[in-house]
């Protein structure tokens, strides 16, 4: 961890990679999910807090419930996906702290604090998200994160008890690289970053 990771996990976690819309005809194991899982609980959240929670629409049947849910543009990238990660946050999250931090009191920071809870599992469950891209990566699969679904139908469908609510989805697989378009122009440096 004290020296920089070699130029070829650079390659296949930031600059070869892409945002994929097309798919090969690949299945994405139930052992590939675990392992991920696996890898991105360990990126950090505040207070280990953990708040995101995970399910992977893979059945015809899941593809279903969640195809009505979906903006336009976005059905047939995703029912063609191998999976789909629906990236929710736990809203009681602060339960679980006095397994996830146990050395303090951490749950007495959040219980009848809304806007902390709110923005907590908001800003963790993001984060998380984030390490689910990079953990699926690693592993050698495609993703492709997207925000154009309707949230309160996804809800209503996979979380009808209101404790969890959907924050973003990501199609998770092997994409099809014939399909992309040059990337898109980033920011430079100077456009974007200041040191103080």
């Amino acid at each position: 961890m004290t020296t920089p990771i070699q130029h070829a996990a650079l390659e296949q976690l930031f600059h070869n990679a892409r945002t994929f819309t097309h798919w090969q005809h690949r299945p994405v194991s139930e052992e590939t999910l675990h392992e991920l899982f696996d890898l991105l609980k360990l990126g950090p959240t505040s207070a280990n807090c953990s708040p995101a929670r995970f399910v992977f629409v893979q059945s015809p049947e899941a593809k279903a419930r969640l195809k009505p849910c979906l903006a336009e543009g976005n059905v047939e990238k995703t029912m063609s996906a191998p999976a789909t990660a629906i990236v929710a946050m736990d809203t009681r999250f602060y339960e679980h702290l006095p397994q996830l931090f146990p050395h303090t009191d951490a749950r007495s920071w959040f219980e009848g604090n809304q806007p902390v809870i709110d923005a907590t599992a908001f800003r963790n469950s993001s984060l998380q998200g984030g390490y689910l891209i990079l953990a699926a990566r690693s592993l050698g699969l495609d993703c492709g994160p997207m925000s154009g679904f309707d949230a309160d139908k996804v809800n209503a469908e996979f979380f009808p008890d209101g404790r969890f609510k959907a924050n973003f989805l990501v199609n998770i697989g092997y994409g099809d690289a014939s399909t992309l378009r040059t990337r898109s122009p980033r920011f430079t440096f100077d456009e974007a970053c200041r040191i103080l």
